[in-house]
Parts: C-alpha cells; structure tokens; sequence
C-alpha cells in the first residue's frame, strides 16, 4: 500500500464516523433518483458477468446496489469500521481493505472501476497517478464510473457527529476532471451534474463522469 500523508488521516476519519455515516446515508439512493439513473446506466453499460471493483466503496451502499443490478462487484476501502459494516450488510459480497493509489491487481484484471465520491480526499496533485491506477487495472474498453462534488474550494467537516476528526472534502470542476482523465488514457461516454439537494445538506452540485479506458 502507498505510503501517501493523506490516507492515514483519511481512515482515521473514516474510522471514527463508521456507524454514524452509515445510519445518515443508509437509504440515500432511495431518496435521490438521478444517482440512482447514473449508477443503473452504468451497470447496463458494463453488463452482467464484468468483474467490477468499488473503489472507497464506504459502507457498502453503492457496491450493493450495483449487485442488485446482476454487477459482478466487490468493494474496497481503507477503513476496517467501514468495511465491517460493508460486510455485515452485504454478507454474500467481497469486500477488501487497500488503497485505490495500490490496487494490487493485474494489468486489464477489471472491466469496470467505480470512485463515487472517494477521489475527494485525494490532492490534485496525486490524481494523475491515482487515474494512471485506475486505467492499468481496466482492461480496453472497460468502464470507469466517477462522480464528486462541484466547486473549487474544499469544505471541511470538523468534529462531524460531535466526535474527535476532521477532514476535508475537495471539489473539483468537471472540465478539470475531465483533462485528466483524458491525458490518462480515457474517453468521455457521459457527463451528468445535478443541483444540490438542500434537504439533506448538499450545498454544492455533484457531477457524474462516465469513461471508457482507451
């Protein structure tokens, strides 16, 4: 695993907030149907029997659905409290701790990467090699789902849940995104962002790329 200052932080968070998070967000998908468009237009896109990896997969959540949609899915995270309880909701699925900048798999092992939302602790600086990862994983052609908040400037959530951590959430403009993963050996199938849902304290769009490995 790469020994990146971030990620130390970034579990430790994840860590701290495991059972609080999951409680918040557990029926998140069912409350937001074009997340919901954007992960099944994915899944049709890959198709059934593609071995797919969730890349930060968090609780389990995303990983589930994609399941539920005949996904040939598991889910890694660099979080034990985060995967305990990917496990324990999702008993019949895979899941790994490890880093997305290290995925310890052969070249072309994947047809399909999904990052929804865990490239937001990743500096911009480290994002080419963390796309470089996802692109030698992937065989050609094989699909890459990213989605992440819209803007420019972090927002950083301190002692969230009134416990101990902090950790920011970078934003990042989808143009910019896009470049990237353009010069990483990627081509644009989709590009969706939608407005922010106030009700549950989004203050910021969300963007949704969808990319096939060139």
């Amino acid at each position: 695993m790469t020994d990146a200052s971030f990620l130390a932080p970034t579990r430790a968070f994840y860590d701290a907030v495991a059972e609080e998070y999951a409680a918040m967000f557990h029926d998140v998908l069912a409350t937001r149907p074009l997340d919901r468009a954007v992960l099944r237009g994915y899944a049709e896109l890959v198709g059934p029997g593609v071995p797919v990896a969730d890349l930060g997969c968090g609780p389990g959540l995303v990983t589930g659905y994609l399941a539920g949609l005949g996904l040939d899915v598991h889910g890694l995270d660099l979080s034990d409290a985060m995967l305990a309880i990917a496990r324990r909701d999702n008993p019949s699925l895979r899941f790994e701790r490890g880093s997305m900048l290290d995925l310890g798999l052969p070249d072309g092992a994947l047809g399909g990467v999904v990052s929804w939302y865990s490239s937001i602790h990743t500096p911009v600086d480290r994002l080419p090699a963390l796309f470089a990862e996802f692109h030698r994983v992937l065989a050609p052609g094989g699909l890459l789902l990213v989605a992440f908040q819209v803007g420019d400037r972090p927002r950083r959530h301190d002692r969230p849940f009134g416990l101990p951590v902090t950790l920011d959430f970078l934003r990042r403009r989808p143009d910019e995104m896009t470049a990237l993963l353009t010069a990483a050996g990627f081509r644009t199938v989709s590009r969706t962002v939608r407005e922010a849902d106030e009700e549950r304290g989004e203050t910021t769009p969300h963007a949704a790329l969808i990319l096939r490995r060139i």
